[in-house]
């Protein structure tokens, strides 16, 4: 009689027990997967967004040069204008 109990009950139990725990373990490595798709797309977007950024940048700081060398900025405007568009 406590076999049959045994056999009966505990079994499928124990087989349910270890089916949720291995759809829970499968659903966290589903997760981590997907947050580490995630954070790969956003660090692509930063480094597209810095890359398009430091080439504005770098020609906003040529025309800037360009301005001083001709004469039209002085010394402490370019100076000026070139803290304020590394401080942005």
């Amino acid at each position: 009689m406590e076999k049959i109990i045994f056999f009966g009950l505990v079994i499928p139990i124990m087989g349910y027990v270890l089916y949720l725990g291995g759809m829970a373990i499968m659903n966290g490595f589903n997760a981590k997967e997907a947050n580490r798709a995630e954070k790969e797309e956003a660090e692509e977007e930063t480094k597209t967004t810095i890359s398009s950024d430091s080439g504005s940048l770098s020609d906003e700081l040529a025309k800037l040069n360009s301005l001083r060398e001709s004469g039209v900025l002085t010394r402490e405007e370019f100076e000026k204008a070139k803290s304020k568009l590394l401080n942005t």
